[in-house]
């Protein structure tokens, strides 16, 4: 039986800041890990997605791709992990493009899961934005 997921969609959530899904999608297949972060931005209406191969903890391969909303929509795997504002994707953005180059000849494990907690938003308390 579903369990009904969190929304974040109510505005209040996050003081009013504009904010857009972010979606995970984790596979593993011979011996490789295939990390998918993905966004939805509105201009250009599209689904950002950044793909990481890791293997035995090394960062091997990292790229970016960009496909359209219903594309999106037909691929497996992939789940509603939080909402982000633009300004943390940006940080998340740049932050990955440093990991990579520094990860190429060093396990980056947990370099790339503080990466994507940058993405999650803290709940702000009612009264303090």
């Amino acid at each position: 039986e579903e369990v009904p997921s969190q929304t974040f969609d109510n505005k209040d959530y996050f003081c009013g800041k504009e904010t857009f899904p972010v979606y995970e999608s984790v596979f593993t297949e011979e011996g490789e890990t295939i990390r998918k972060i993905a966004a939805e931005t509105e201009k250009p209406p599209q689904i950002e997605i950044h793909v990481w191969t890791i293997r035995k903890g090394i960062l091997r391969h990292f790229y970016v791709e960009k496909v359209s909303k219903r594309e999106f929509e037909e691929l497996p795997y992939f789940k509603l992990i939080t909402r982000t504002t633009p300004s943390q994707w940006k940080i998340f953005s740049e932050g990955e493009a440093q990991i990579s180059q520094m990860c190429e000849s060093r396990v980056c494990r947990t370099e790339l899961e503080d990466l994507v907690k940058v993405l999650y938003l803290e709940k702000s308390e009612k009264g303090h934005c």
